[in-house]
């Protein structure tokens, strides 16, 4: 028998979490992998780039949705990828994240009765009304296979009374679904399988942006509850160009917030930072692992931070990934301009972290067991 797999991508951090699942499921000769693109990231340096550079095929099917506000974007999701669904008749969909493109797939799904595997499930900030906070709860409550990253969040979903954890694929004869997994995190499968290949290329990225070797700040801001809030993305930026008055900050910046930042003091009132465009994922790697501090509200950049070694400002009130918090890794400021600069200030000062809690998300071999519980479901169904 053959099983159709349909993995619904959208957005920059569900093509670095696919590329491995898509590897790994390449080994599986009675499996055919489909991958639906939303079209929600069409920006060519957020996501065309990184089918290329994780050397993935070009998407099946490529819904091109685009930008708009989330209920209309989430809505034509809905509709389109439920037409698609609907020819294809997959035996499971694959949803990755906490993006719009995660609840629409997990949504489109349910009504047509396709069981969902949701990668990434178990996150909480426990802020209802933050897109990505709705977007990770309505889809881990429609989800058969939840595969979790962390003991924390088999405690968040135990929370909301999905407490089925297993720890072998044959206890899917023995019980019904919902299914929690522990799986470790995707991401850190990339992230150990790249850094294995980067080391040449590292002066050269660090010499295109004119940087040393922990002599720079590495910043990133994306999060709607900063970009959208012009008072937020202001006294983030000004804490950056203070900080800038004394080390180097460069700014990777997010098509998004370029575009609200113009409409408020415009990029070229903040001088002291270096603003350059999007960067590929293993130039963000470089940048990340050669800094001296990394100041974010990307989830995924805090995880590579913790992986890396490096501390980590998080201009966010609340992380789901907490254990990097526990760890002294990652220290939370929210968009208080005076908080960021004292928090800079005194971990740069005294940076000590828990190095005892460094292995808390897996050994970098998710993706093998992602494919292993996802076949085995398949054949015990």
């Amino acid at each position: 028998m053959r099983y159709k797999i349909v993995s619904i991508v959208g957005a920059r951090p569900q093509f670095i979490k696919l590329a491995p699942i898509y590897r790994e499921f390449r080994n599986y000769k009675d499996i055919d992998h489909i991958v639906l693109h939303t079209g929600q990231h069409y920006d060519f340096l957020m996501s065309e780039v990184f089918f290329k550079y994780f050397k993935l095929p070009k998407p099946d099917i490529n819904l091109s949705v685009g930008s708009g506000a989330h209920h209309s974007q989430t809505g034509e999701m809905i509709k389109k990828i439920g037409s698609k669904l609907e020819k294809i008749k997959p035996t499971i969909v694959i949803i990755y994240g906490d993006t719009n493109t995660t609840l629409a797939g997990a949504l489109a799904s349910v009504k047509l009765r396709i069981p969902i595997a949701h990668i990434e499930s178990g996150l909480r900030s426990y802020i209802k009304y933050m897109p990505e906070e709705i977007n990770r709860v309505v889809s881990d409550r429609l989800s058969d296979l939840l595969f979790v990253p962390s003991k924390t969040a088999i405690v968040n979903l135990e929370k909301e009374g999905i407490s089925n954890v297993i720890n072998t694929p044959e206890r899917f004869r023995d019980s019904v679904a919902p299914y929690v997994i522990e799986c470790g995190d995707l991401m850190y499968d990339i992230l150990k399988a790249v850094l294995r290949n980067i080391k040449s290329d590292e002066h050269i990225v660090l010499d295109k942006y004119g940087l040393r070797k922990g002599d720079y700040v590495l910043a990133t801001v994306h999060r709607a509850e900063n970009t959208d809030n012009m008072e937020n993305l202001s006294n983030i930026f000004s804490a950056l160009n203070e900080i800038g008055k004394e080390y180097n900050v460069v700014l990777p910046i997010h098509p998004r917030t370029i575009k609200i930042l113009r409409k408020i003091d415009g990029e070229k009132s903040y001088t002291n930072i270096i603003i350059i465009p999007p960067v590929s994922y293993n130039e963000m790697l470089i940048m990340e692992k050669n800094s001296r501090l990394i100041l974010t509200d990307s989830g995924g950049v805090q995880k590579e931070a913790f992986w890396l070694g490096i501390p980590c400002i998080t201009v966010r009130d609340r992380t789901e990934w907490i254990e990097t918090v526990k760890a002294g890794f990652n220290f939370l400021t929210g968009a208080n301009r005076e908080k960021i600069i004292e928090t800079f200030n005194r971990v740069i000062r005294d940076f000590s972290p828990n190095l005892r809690l460094k292995n808390i998300y897996g050994s970098g071999n998710s993706a093998k067991t992602v494919a292993r519980y996802i076949w085995k479901y398949l054949k015990y169904r």
